[in-house]
């Protein structure tokens, strides 16, 4: 019961930081490009984005400890790597989500040292696309070839 629960929390999730991080991307482009002032406006925008970032990390990592798919992973390693979908959630999905978080980490950090405001938005909108694209990557889309899971989950 917690499993599917957790499941449905970090897909729904999902669709949060992703909205989030496009707004954020967006505006930081724009700031960047337009030599905007960094605002208070933008600076909550940024924090929500990081939170969101950092809630999904945490709700996935409960996941993985609880997982079924990531005990029989470690249960018999030698014949799950082989499994695509297995090796996909145990090591690839894991490994890439929490390297983006990390990026969309450290770009947060990076920008608030920062005195310049065109270099908060220069920093944000780098740090936080190419955490974008790797999130992206490895989101387990319906098409995905490693395995494909559905947009929306319900219980």
């Amino acid at each position: 019961m917690i499993y599917t629960a957790l499941l449905v929390v970090h897909s729904l999730f999902r669709w949060f930081l992703l909205i989030s991080l496009f707004y954020s991307i967006y505006q930081a482009f724009k700031g960047w490009s337009s030599k905007l002032p960094y605002t208070p406006r933008f600076d909550k925008i940024r924090n929500i984005t990081v939170i969101l970032a950092h809630v999904q990390l945490i709700v996935g990592l409960g996941l993985y400890f609880i997982s079924p798919v990531i005990r029989q992973l470690f249960n018999n390693f030698g014949e799950a790597v082989q499994e695509s979908a297995i090796r996909f959630y145990g090591m690839e999905h894991s490994l890439i989500m929490i390297i983006a978080i990390v990026l969309i980490t450290i770009g947060s950090a990076k920008a608030k040292r920062l005195s310049e405001d065109v270099k908060k938005f220069k920093s944000i909108a780098i740090w936080f696309t190419i955490g974008l694209i790797l999130i992206l990557i490895t989101i387990p889309w319906p098409f995905s070839p490693f395995d494909a899971r559905p947009l929306f989950r319900i219980f």
